[in-house]
């Protein structure tokens, strides 16, 4: 199955770009590891000052930009632990490949993330702060 996929950023307190840049500083302040998980991916952060709420925070609002989103934050091990997974879509499934590669990535910011989904066959269209997310 395959549906449109938006992120709608209109009521949040940042931009796109914005929460890009964000990425790239939480992943250089306290980055520790990732891996896939049985039914999605977890990022891991080093459970410093402030890195828990920071990720707590940055995953609420990343959950009410993208819906088909699901995000659990846990603590364990000296690490915060940021699982998330997404509906069963085949775009999704992009995003989440994404967001699972966001330490290599980040720093290309929007138009780099652009450039990969294009790369695997979707298209990109922005609409103030609305990206929607298609087959080509």
């Amino acid at each position: 199955m395959t549906i449109d996929i938006a992120c709608d950023m209109t009521g949040a307190p940042d931009t796109p770009e914005e929460r890009m840049a964000e990425y790239g500083r939480l992943l250089a302040a306290a980055y520790a590891g990732r891996e896939r998980t049985g039914d999605g991916i977890r990022l891991r952060f080093r459970a410093t000052d402030g890195i828990e709420t920071w990720v707590r925070d940055l995953a609420a609002r990343e959950k009410a930009c993208c819906p088909f989103f699901d995000f659990a934050v846990t603590v364990a091990d000296g690490e915060v632990r940021w699982d998330a997974t997404v509906v069963d879509d085949d775009i999704a499934r992009a995003i989440l490949d994404e967001f699972y590669r966001l330490p290599e990535t980040a720093g290309a910011g929007l138009p780099g993330l652009e450039d990969r989904l294009a790369d695997r066959g979707l298209a990109v269209t922005r609409d103030g702060a609305v990206m929607t997310v298609a087959p080509s």
